[in-house]
């Protein structure tokens, strides 16, 4: 198995849990919010969709698929367009509406790019340096294990919140 691999299994099993925590359920489950700051689904499974979309792109040299490939104006969200999430506060949390669908749309084709590019990398790819903003540099490999972790979180959260909405029901 090489290094290639186990980043696609990985980037796999995001796949799995974000599809697993959305479908199925209307744009109020969707919506729905534990309290008045928590995160809802929608806003999870966009942000972590925008930022492998962010991050991806930047390391692969291309396009984000947001911006590429009309999911911004697909979405119709009251954002910049540049926005992945950081920073949100409850009110922009509460902004983030959208069906399964649309969601999983997005993700899905983000999920692709991702899968192009990572395929395609060797071991000796992977100590490239892809920003210097950090101390020390971040290399190709610390940002594509950052994604995943940060992508398995939010994925876990909108699970969580699914289980939420499915014993309150």
């Amino acid at each position: 198995m090489t290094s290639a691999d186990v980043l696609t299994d990985a980037y796999e099993r995001i796949k799995e849990v974000v599809h697993e925590a959305v479908e199925g359920l209307s744009e109020d489950d969707l919506a729905y919010r534990i309290d008045k700051s928590a995160n809802s689904i929608a806003w999870l499974v966009w942000h972590l969709t925008r930022v492998q979309d962010d991050h991806i792109a930047d390391v692969a040299g291309v396009e984000q698929v947001w911006t590429a490939h009309g999911w911004y104006d697909r979405f119709g969200l009251p954002i910049d367009r540049r926005a992945t999430g950081y920073g949100d506060g409850p009110d922009d949390v509460a902004a983030i509406i959208a069906s399964a669908e649309l969601l999983t749309g997005y993700y899905d084709a983000v999920h692709e790019q991702t899968l192009r590019f990572v395929r395609g990398l060797t071991d000796n790819d992977l100590g490239r340096i892809v920003d210097t903003r950090w101390d020390p540099p971040v290399t190709l490999s610390v940002r594509l294990v950052s994604v995943i972790s940060d992508d398995l979180q939010h994925a876990g959260q909108a699970a969580y919140v699914r289980g939420v909405i499915a014993r309150t029901e």
